[in-house]
């Protein structure tokens, strides 16, 4: 019971104390909150990330994603896309991989778009991510470098695990708008 009252008192608080552009978690939706505690872990982390979720036109967050691999790897995970503060739309993220890999790890990921037209190519469906991008895995100070490429900027933040990795694959997305239901 302790643990839910600081959760939703550590929410209250980051909602105060937040631009009114941010995002407000409805605490009655599960996928909402684990989204806000993924945003207040990444804030923690490295505050400098703060400059993102202010300036980007939206951003999508997977508050936990499972990667695991053995040769073969695949990762899987949902989300949400915040525009303007708002719930947007629901998002799925899905990976392969083939390489060198042994593990598995739990991590959350964050896509900030620079502009409309980033959300927009998101929001159409035919968004993924090769081999060639690469994320910024959050450490204190580590977004201060971190620039947009295409038009976006990617983020992760590790949650736990252990994964040994030399391969190659891609990530694909699924985008629902708010109206509709999610996969």
């Amino acid at each position: 019971m302790k643990k839910v009252f600081a959760t939703w008192v550590a929410l209250m608080l980051a909602a105060l104390a937040a631009p009114a552009h941010a995002f407000e978690p409805d605490l009655n939706d599960r996928m909402e909150l684990d989204v806000q505690r993924a945003i207040i872990a990444i804030k923690k982390a490295d505050p400098g990330i703060e400059t993102f979720f202010e300036n980007a036109a939206g951003y999508a967050v997977f508050p936990s994603v499972g990667k695991g691999g053995l040769v073969i790897g695949g990762a899987y995970g949902k989300g949400l896309v915040i525009v303007d503060g708002k719930v947007d739309g629901y998002t799925s993220m899905s990976q392969a991989t083939i390489g060198l890999q042994l593990g598995g790890q739990k991590y959350a990921q964050f896509i900030f778009f620079r502009d409309d037209t980033a959300v927009g190519h998101f929001k159409r469906g035919n968004f993924e991510f090769g081999a060639q991008a690469s994320a910024v895995a959050i450490t204190a100070g580590a977004s201060a470098d971190a620039a947009y490429d295409s038009g976006v900027a990617i983020f992760t933040h590790a949650a736990g695990g252990l994964m040994f990795e030399g391969s190659v694959g891609g990530q694909r997305f699924k985008y629902t708008p708010k109206e509709k239901t999610a996969d």
